[in-house]
């Protein structure tokens, strides 16, 4: 093991996990667990999650939530979204912390149960499920499936028909596009009219009720389902909780038109959630407290007005519980300066990872902080991008980040706030192995998810 340092740690604050910290030798530490020792034995790259970070940032968000709605007299949930990032350690953490579970998948749905998490703390999502995926859903007894569309109001309903006479109607809701933009890429902006997901709480211009209101009435009409609720989803790495104010108004006005219309009230209300988190130094994650009390709030003069009671309402948070909770580490290999057209040089600082382990920057242009983690540095700084090993130009790690200016091969860099979509978006690409997820605690380590070998690629190799 690497010798520690004489002094505990200085933090390195955001976006790093909570217990990151460089030591006067100069190595990070991250809950006491020295980078360099992990690198040796688990190799790189590896994502490293410090667990405590992940549980206080859960228990967090519940206790917000829980005390905003107390005040105003209303129930709430906290779902932990599994597409963020989802392993059988996870989501066992999650649930300990008082949270339920998303899952958008069967293969998610599979690692929940597998940690134990009970069926009534489950819920299903997906614009396109499988009648396998249904089945496995009410096998299970999930407390809610997310229905996205006529069709698979109908297919739900036929699923549980399917079972038999005594079988117990299917909680649902119906997810609802609010027409709210919020957010970052358009990509993960959710609420928009011109997308995939949910139907319109819009008035067709020809007339009639919008697609949301014909699909409740729809759920109602079937004695298969019990309609527990309306969904709605904003968006992702929102930063301005204005957007939760207005999609509110849309959803709760919903449900009361469904009232006085069929005279059921739903008791449920999911306005979905979307947190932004610090991806770089200097910038401001949205506040807990501030932004549970303010949808309290909002939920609250709505209900009044509408002079309905208050639903229960429930939230998924999404990168915000996970998202900042983990660093992932490469370990640095060629080094080259590269002439700007504009006279300046940037440091081209290539690594053992990629857009296999995070295909966001990619994909959405995203940006990430970096740092060299293995040792002290120059006082001088240069202008860097870290990129991939991969045979694409667009393998791009970090755009633009300061990095010293002796960074050599051999040097261990780690990228802050991957936590989130980053081992649940990874790809073999190159057919190259996804790294493991190695978390740590109380200065151990411990693996969650071991790295693929290549014996696992061509284990899937028929030949």
């Amino acid at each position: 093991m690497t010798a520690g340092p004489t002094a505990a740690p200085a933090p390195l604050g955001l976006p790093w996990p909570a217990s990151a910290g460089r030591g006067a030798d100069g190595a990070v530490r991250v809950a006491g667990v020295d980078l360099r020792d992990l690198a040796a034995e688990q190799g790189t790259p590896a994502y490293v999650l410090d667990e405590a970070d992940f549980r206080a940032r859960a228990r967090a968000l519940r206790t917000a939530f829980e005390a905003a709605f107390a005040e105003v007299g209303a129930g709430v949930d906290v779902y932990y979204a599994g597409k963020a990032f989802l392993s059988v350690a996870v989501a066992r953490w999650a649930h300990e912390e008082g949270l339920r579970v998303d899952t958008s998948t069967g293969g998610e749905l599979a690692v929940a149960l597998r940690a134990g998490v009970p069926g009534a703390d489950l819920g299903l999502h997906g614009n396109n499920k499988s009648d396998a995926e249904i089945a496995r859903a009410l096998d299970a007894g999930v407390g809610r499936i997310i229905v996205d569309s006529l069709g698979e109001v109908e297919r739900v309903a036929a699923a549980v028909r399917a079972r038999g006479t005594g079988a117990e109607p299917a909680p649902v809701m119906v997810r609802v596009t609010t027409g709210v933009h919020a957010g970052g890429h358009e990509y993960i902006s959710t609420a928009h009219e011109d997308q995939k997901f949910g139907l319109s709480v819009a008035t067709p211009a020809g007339g009639g009720d919008s697609p949301a209101l014909t699909a409740l009435q729809l759920v109602l009409r079937h004695p298969e389902l019990r309609l527990l609720g309306i969904h709605s989803h904003i968006g992702s790495q929102i930063l301005d909780p204005a957007g939760f104010a207005v999609a509110a108004q849309s959803v709760l006005g919903l449900r009361a038109d469904l009232a006085a219309r069929t005279g059921y009230l739903v008791p449920e209300v999911d306005l979905g959630g979307g947190f932004g988190i610090a991806y770089l130094p200097g910038e401001v994650p949205l506040d807990v407290d501030r932004i549970a009390k303010e949808i309290a709030a909002a939920v609250d003069a709505t209900c009044a007005a509408l002079g309905t009671p208050l639903p229960r309402l429930s939230f998924e948070p999404g990168r915000a519980i996970v998202g900042p909770t983990t660093l992932t580490l490469y370990t640095v290999g060629t080094v080259k300066p590269v002439s700007l057209d504009d006279g300046r040089s940037r440091l081209y600082v290539s690594v053992d990872g990629g857009m296999s382990d995070n295909i966001r920057p990619a994909l959405y242009g995203a940006h990430y902080h970096a740092a060299i983690v293995s040792r002290g540095g120059a006082a001088e700084t240069v202008l860097a991008r870290v990129v991939g090993k991969h045979c694409e130009s667009g393998d791009i790690v970090v755009h633009e980040v300061q990095l010293p200016a002796d960074v050599a091969a051999g040097d261990l860099l780690a990228v802050a706030a991957t936590g989130a979509y980053g081992r649940s978006m990874a790809s073999n690409y190159n057919h190259v192995p996804r790294p493991p997820v190695v978390a740590v605690h109380d200065g151990a380590a411990r693996v969650l998810v071991r790295r693929e070998t290549e014996d696992d690629l061509l284990a899937l190799d028929l030949g």
